[in-house]
């Protein structure tokens, strides 16, 4: 049973990661023409174009989108709470809450992983393009600039990805320890 958990938890982080780059990738400014971020627009467009009639942009965020990552979240965790066999039951407002909660969870672990992902790829690849690495790029720029205004690079070294993903990290873990608790504690 544990493996079934292990594969449908993964498709299902695939999923709920896919619609969260389609939220993120315009919030980044990110290249609509790159290859990587049109097969995102494809692969989202079947729930978000419909939202999208009757949720209008607010400013910047594309609402349609944002609706379309919560409620992907929502089934996502609906289904592995089933699978899971917890021993106590959610009301529907704590159960909202552990699915923003999973999707928070989910968003630090993206970042983390991205982060990782543009320090290797400047480590092995610097100053070459593809289509992950521009992509990969605005990304995690936004997150880092503040960061470099603090802490310069000592040596001509950036550590500026380091101490972001040790951020995000301590943020994971309360967030871990939140989320494990059974409901009422």
């Amino acid at each position: 049973m544990r493996a079934i958990i292990f594969v449908v938890g993964a498709l299902l982080q695939l999923v709920v990661t896919i619609f969260l780059l389609r939220v993120l990738l315009p919030l980044a400014r990110a290249d609509a023409r790159n290859q990587l971020s049109q097969a995102v627009i494809r692969l989202t467009n079947r729930v978000v174009l419909p939202l999208r009639k009757v949720l209008p942009p607010m400013g910047k965020v594309d609402t349609a989108s944002v609706v379309a990552l919560i409620l992907v979240q929502l089934i996502a965790t609906g289904i592995l709470w089933s699978l899971r066999q917890y021993p106590w039951v959610l009301t529907p407002p704590q159960f909202f809450l552990v699915a923003l909660g999973s999707l928070l969870g989910s968003i630090l672990m993206f970042y983390t992983f991205a982060l990782v992902l543009y320090v290797l790829l400047s480590w092995v690849a610097p100053g070459t393009y593809s289509p992950a690495s521009a992509l990969v790029s605005s990304l995690c720029e936004p997150l880092l600039a503040p960061v470099r205004r603090v802490i310069p690079a000592l040596g001509g070294i950036d550590f500026s990805a380091l101490f972001v993903i040790i951020a995000l990290q301590a943020l994971y873990i309360a967030i871990g320890e939140y989320l494990l608790a059974p409901p009422g504690y």
